[in-house]
């Protein structure tokens, strides 16, 4: 997360006074250009930290080489903190590391940073479940992204088919409580569902990750070439304007309103990996959608009513006489 990094970061300045991007780039794990991003960013968002050029410069917080971070203001300490606090929950190194951060703020700020941290739990279980437990290869593959050393995994594709990898591990996602890895083959970057992978070993060889590597911008790329390839099959739909948000918060990417039709209703195209999985989720629509087309998904959608007729009967509406 970007915060850990930020928070990491200024933590790394209160203790040496003065870094340069090289430095907390090797400290962190990143490319020399997000470490510059990630201070240009602190600088931008009003943080009191400057760069200075030349030899024997670096980034460098307002008020000296050994600064009790005096140069937040409140409102920055709350913001960092309300940032940081929820990631920190689950981990207890994470929390103590907050812990200190707090001491090392100015008294006056220490109450509403403690109140930042705490404003916003993060509950991973469902309404009726039991918490989610990291899975255990999970630590073994974050171990290996920390310290860039390969990974030698057995992995089953889609089609439940084995096969072996030796890869390079760029980073972790967790999307939505599946856990992926994002890593370099021999074929070029690839992504890796966790729960697919049988098991991993390290190798004890170096890995290699490219020096402009950026995760968040990676994971992006994934979504986006995940997202067309999911949007195969689509239908055209008129919906109501009063019903219109609740479509868009189901289908999320996958509605996009094309606009107002003749009749005041609202055209929207809804897309899907599949006919039957289209006709599926606008089924439970009934009569509050009309699908204009295309035909295959009309005659699914005729073909799931038939189905549910034969199964449940209809004998008319309740009340209704025989």
């Amino acid at each position: 997360m970007r915060a850990d990094r930020l928070v990491a970061i200024l933590l790394m300045m209160q203790t040496r006074g003065r870094v340069t991007a090289a430095q907390v780039a090797a400290e962190l794990e990143t490319s020399v250009a997000t470490a510059r991003r990630d201070l240009e960013a602190l600088s931008s968002a009003g943080v009191p930290v400057y760069p200075q050029p030349g030899r024997g410069g670096g980034w460098s917080l307002v008020g000296g080489a050994r600064t009790d971070l005096s140069g937040l203001t409140a409102g920055e300490a709350r913001a960092l903190f309300l940032l940081a606090g929820p990631s920190a929950g689950a981990v207890p190194e994470a929390k103590s590391a907050l812990r200190k951060l707090v001491r090392a703020l100015p008294q006056t700020f220490r109450g509403d940073a403690q109140a930042a941290a705490d404003a916003v739990v993060i509950d991973p279980a469902r309404w009726g479940a039991t918490d989610r437990e990291l899975p255990p290869v999970v630590a073994l593959l974050q171990r290996a992204v920390v310290q860039r050393a390969k990974v030698r995994l057995r992995y089953a594709n889609r089609t439940g088919e084995p096969s072996e990898r030796l890869v390079d591990p760029w980073g972790l996602v967790d999307k939505d409580a599946v856990w992926y890895l994002v890593a370099g083959t021999e074929r070029g970057q690839r992504t890796f569902r966790v729960d697919r992978i049988a098991e991993a070993s390290l190798t004890g060889e170096p890995a290699h990750r490219p020096d402009d590597f950026d995760l968040t911008a990676a994971w992006a790329q994934v979504v986006e070439e995940m997202e067309r390839r999911r949007a195969t099959t689509a239908a055209t739909v008129l919906i109501s304007e009063r019903l219109l948000p609740i479509l868009r918060d189901q289908q999320g990417r996958n509605c996009v309103v094309d606009g107002p039709a003749d009749d005041g209703r609202i055209r929207v195209r809804v897309t899907a990996p599949t006919v039957w999985m289209l006709a599926q989720q606008l089924a439970g629509w009934g009569a509050s959608i009309e699908v204009l087309g295309p035909a295959e998904v009309r005659a699914e959608l005729a073909r799931l009513g038939a189905e549910l007729v034969d199964r449940y009967g209809w004998d008319g509406p309740p009340g209704a006489a025989s």
